[in-house]
């Protein structure tokens, strides 16, 4: 057959000298090659060759390489799971790769995969059928399988070949976190076999295909003791035992891939690669079928559709911001600055004195400390990027910045003043913002000679872990302004979300909801614990009462306050609101609020009460934290036991209840803004796919239904279901399908 009569549209073939070079990428037009229908079609025809045509099975070897620099194959394409009817066709596309991919494994001459960039999923399933794995020592070469983080499993025999290149246990770890190995690590691993620059894997391929001793190495003692025990009955049972129980402990067993792929990978010994294929495929196709998998497919596409920046200016290019300058030193302002100086911006950090300086540069540090920890970086690097950070208690060279994030306290009028401040100091092209969390944006904009420069750029603590950015917007801020914050913050490696200016925004504002509930149920005489745990058990990252504590119950009271004044009665706050104001207890920083914290580690460790009764798990932690015996007089003498369905019901409705409202006031435009702005903001429960993703899958007419339950049974102020709830019901559409 000839090379030409193929119709390649997706891959490349030659043969150069008796060897094979089958690329990726040369077509593709994205800068992530992913392998979809026309790739796998296209390999078949390739592979058929050398089966069929006898000049084919003769050559040296096959190389599979990517004519793409920083991408070898970004893994399958999702949409294509999104395709899928029924588990029976999810089954047959599996095998079909499955079968694919044996292929390759059973060729009689030698392969190599070149990996240069990005290999995951797929494509380290390909590269795992080959032979021999060579990997650049490219900072963007990664390996892994992350099909676990879409609610999946590897599908193309990855669960079967990773074992026995890199251990079961380095399997295991791999496969269950779907987490990725840069270049070196993967051959410390095993999983590549030689590590080199990027210009030689193509000719070091070459020189390994024409020296077959390669191919032979023979194991060493630490290998065949390593086989030797990974294939005992008694030693297997002990490793999967000790990775359920990890599974267990991060996932309280509420995601169903991990599980399905211990069950799948420990059922393997005496099973041929077609059985343990056979079993892959059945697994692939039922997790892929899930609402789980659904969910967590939603989360990767809002993910990705929040890459792309919203606005297209008038302006010849976006701005870039080079330098910034954060006002306000505390933990959230040290924080910003430690953003700052991580994408080199050198920032100034600017306070009225150096004591309060002192807790913004420390914080920087602990950041910077963590990630030498965990070799992301070196000392060296730590103490440059340290040294970027200026503290200052003047705003010399303020003129000189493109963008100042202020993070004082949040008091109006003091802020106002300060913009003014700020705005006699910087260039007339520098960009101010507040991260305020709850306090008018527009309000503030007044106060400026030129409002079109400014907006609200809210972060959530603590800055170094949470990947959420809301940037609000309000009427006289320029298209430009918000364009440029986007892509800065796409820049810091957080997800952007714009909303409209609106109390509380888009996170604060439906957290608002949930905490208003979680303190009614304390009034009624649910006990404290019982309310965390169920939170927990839904899938959310941590209870309302230990999310009090760390937000600190003085700032949530005071939020609480501006949502009753401006959004009315759905917001009235409990009596016991008023009583924990009086308690005067602060929460995680003030070593006691909900619950007690050790003031020497801030673990929330304060001694053993011995009574499991009074404590709780409040955010999924290993050790219960004690519940704060100073609440006992605020508490209702007698509890009541609520089943843990009631609870959730009661809290999670009213979030749902109160995002409606958000999209019909046109905070955000999409249902997948809510669920982007709940799931990086707050951890919601990811395998749910989102707040509104789980209204659309529970079914919108029932969330009503249960609402009503709640107006006429509890409140009918505060249960009073949304005009675009009772719309949506009405119309027969669920949240996804609103369009404003």
């Amino acid at each position: 057959m000839e090379i030409a009569n193929l119709n390649l549209s997706r891959l490349t073939f030659e043969v150069k000298e008796q060897i094979a070079y089958l690329g990726f990428g040369k077509y593709s037009e994205k800068s992530m090659t992913v392998i979809d229908r026309e790739t796998l079609i296209e390999l078949d025809k390739l592979l058929k060759l050398f089966y069929e045509e006898k000049s084919y099975k003769n050559l040296d070897g096959l190389i599979f390489f990517s004519h793409k620099p920083g991408c070898f194959l970004a893994g399958a394409d999702i949409s294509m799971i999104s395709t899928l009817k029924s588990v029976e066709e999810a089954f047959d596309g599996a095998q079909k790769g499955q079968e694919l991919y044996n292929r390759i494994e059973d060729l009689t001459i030698p392969t190599v995969a070149c990996i240069d960039g990005v290999c995951l999923g797929g494509g380290l399933e390909l590269a795992l059928a080959c032979r021999h794995i060579l990997a650049s020592d490219s900072p963007k070469t990664s390996l892994g399988l992350p099909e676990v983080q879409l609610g999946i499993l590897p599908g193309f025999g990855g669960t079967y070949r990773l074992p026995q290149r890199v251990t079961l246990p380095n399997a295991l770890d791999l496969i269950l976190s779907g987490r990725q190995l840069k270049g070196y690590k993967a051959y410390k691993m095993g999983l590549a076999d030689e590590i080199y620059p990027s210009e030689y894997l193509l000719p070091m391929a070459v020189k390994i295909l024409r020296k077959p001793k390669f191919f032979n190495k023979k194991s060493g003692l630490k290998d065949s003791i390593s086989n030797f025990l990974q294939d005992n009955f008694l030693v297997r049972k002990v490793i999967f035992q000790k990775a359920r129980e990890k599974v267990l402990k991060k996932t309280r067993g509420l995601y169903d891939a991990p599980l399905k792929i211990l069950d799948l990978m420990e059922s393997g010994p005496g099973h041929g690669r077609a059985t343990y294929l056979h079993n892959e495929a059945q697994a692939f196709a039922e997790l892929a079928l899930s609402q789980q998998s659904a969910g967590l497919r939603n989360i990767f596409f809002l993910m990705d559709a929040a890459k792309k920046a919203p606005f297209k200016t008038d302006s010849p290019s976006p701005r870039t911001l080079k330098r910034g300058a954060v006002v306000g030193s505390g933990v959230m302002g040290g924080g910003l600055a430690y953003l700052m100086s991580e994408s080199n911006m050198r920032p100034i950090l600017k306070d009225l004195n150096y004591e309060s300086l002192e807790i913004g540069v420390r914080q920087a540090a602990l950041n910077y400390a963590s990630s030498v920890k965990k070799k992301r970086i070196t000392r060296d690097e730590w103490e440059k990027k340290q040294r970027s950070i200026i503290p200052s208690t003047t705003y010399h060279g303020f003129s000189r910045v493109d963008l100042v994030i202020e993070a004082i306290f949040e008091d109006m009028e003091i802020k106002k003043r300060l913009f003014q401040e700020i705005e006699s100091k910087v260039a007339p092209s520098c960009i101010i913002t507040t991260n305020t969390s709850s306090l008018s944006v527009e309000e503030m904009a007044s106060a400026l000679q030129d409002p079109s420069r400014f907006a609200g750029l809210h972060f959530f603590n603590p800055v170094a872990k949470m990947p959420l950015v809301e940037i609000i917007a309000h009427p006289k801020c320029a298209p430009e302004t918000i364009d440029t914050l986007y892509r800065w913050v796409l820049a810091t490696k957080k997800t952007p979300l714009i909303v409209k200016d609106s109390p509380g925004f888009l996170v604060n504002r439906i957290l608002g909801a949930f905490i208003k509930e979680a303190i009614y149920l304390l009034e009624e005489g649910v006990r404290l614990q019982d309310i965390d745990n169920a939170c927990l058990n839904f899938g959310l990252a941590m209870g309302p009462f230990r999310l009090l504590d760390e937000v600190g119950i003085d700032i949530a009271l005071k939020v609480g306050k501006i949502f009753n004044e401006k959004l009315g009665e759905r917001f009235n706050p409990a009596p016991l609101s008023k009583k924990l104001e009086e308690l005067k207890i602060l929460g995680k920083k003030g070593g006691k609020g909900f619950y007690l914290y050790s003031k020497s580690k801030g673990s929330g460790d304060s001694g053993d009460s011995g009574d499991d009764s009074e404590r709780s798990s409040g955010s999924g932690g290993d050790r219960p934290l004690e519940i704060n015996p100073e609440l006992k007089t605020m508490l209702p003498e007698k509890n009541i036991l609520m089943d843990e369905e009631s609870i959730q019901k009661r809290l999670i409705l009213p979030m749902i209840n109160e995002a409606a409202y958000l999209l019909e006031e046109g905070v955000v435009k999409s249902a997948g803004d809510v669920d982007l702005g709940m799931i990086f903001g707050t951890g919601f429960a990811p395998f749910r796919g989102g707040l509104l993703r789980y209204a659309d899958f529970s079914g919108v007419s029932r969330i009503q239904a249960e609402m009503e339950k709640f107006a006429s049974s509890i409140s009918a102020l505060r249960y009073a279901p949304a005009p675009l709830l009772k719309k949506l019901v009405a119309e027969k559409r669920n949240f996804y399908d609103y369009q404003p």
